[in-house]
């Protein structure tokens, strides 16, 4: 199971919300370029990398700070937050992007998913973030009548890298992950499920992995605050 630590702009400064609200950031760092490189340093295999403003604006509005992101780590990094159409897509990609998180579009727009799924192989996931089980949009601030599993379902043939499930009420919250809504979704998927939202601890980590179907793990607010120590996550998740 990957860890990917999680780097969250909000006004080019790295932050974390507390169930995704904008007005409740906590600012953890001016220099995101350098905390991802910290992130690298100590062993991550990838960053996982989120436009808050764009999630809301509904294009990049934090572009030079993963530019910038970009241009110090040799590792994978993937982003989600305001990319909602193709030349968005084929952009961010260009600018040497492992992998876009498709969230809003995949509601409203699927048919570009899968567009963008068979245009670039391997390079497009679909971000499915839901408030007790039904999936929310435009940066979590709309909630629809849309099932996580039913929307993840919708996407088994389109090649889609992976799905990052996030339970928002758990986001930010270090109040551990909802392993158990997880777990049913990667069950009841093929598409490879990273858990998002709550994950605080080393102890949250190894029972996510011991599901045995769980691909991935994103942690923000419990490595910044110390709760998860990084280098002692990922040495216990590649014993």
């Amino acid at each position: 199971m990957i860890l990917y630590p999680a780097i969250d702009l909000k006004d080019g400064q790295c932050v974390r919300l507390l169930h995704g609200e904008m007005d409740k950031a906590t600012v953890f760092g001016d220099d995101p370029a350098a905390q991802a490189a910290k992130f690298e340093a100590a062993g991550c295999e990838w960053v996982h990398l989120v436009d808050l403003n764009g999630a809301f604006a509904g294009a990049p509005v934090n572009a030079a700070a993963v530019e910038a992101i970009l241009a110090r780590i040799t590792v994978p990094a993937q982003l989600g937050g305001g990319i909602r159409d193709m030349a968005t897509i084929e952009g961010w990609l260009s600018k040497g992007l492992s992998r876009v998180i498709l969230g809003t579009v995949a509601v409203e727009n699927p048919a570009l998913v899968r567009e963008a799924a068979r245009e670039f192989p391997g390079q497009v996931a679909v971000g499915i973030d839901a408030r007790g089980g039904r999936v929310a949009t435009k940066g979590w601030a709309e909630e629809t009548d849309v099932m996580v599993t039913d929307l993840a379902k919708s996407f088994e043939d389109a090649g889609v890298a992976a799905i990052i499930y996030t339970d928002i009420l758990r986001d930010g919250a270090m109040t551990g992950p909802n392993i158990e809504a997880t777990e049913a979704l990667a069950r009841a998927v093929t598409i490879p499920v990273i858990a998002s939202g709550g994950v605080s601890s080393l102890p949250d980590l190894i029972a996510l992995r011991d599901t045995g179907v769980i691909a991935g793990a994103i942690s923000g607010r419990a490595i910044y605050d110390g709760a998860l120590d990084l280098t002692a996550a990922l040495a216990a998740l590649k014993a």
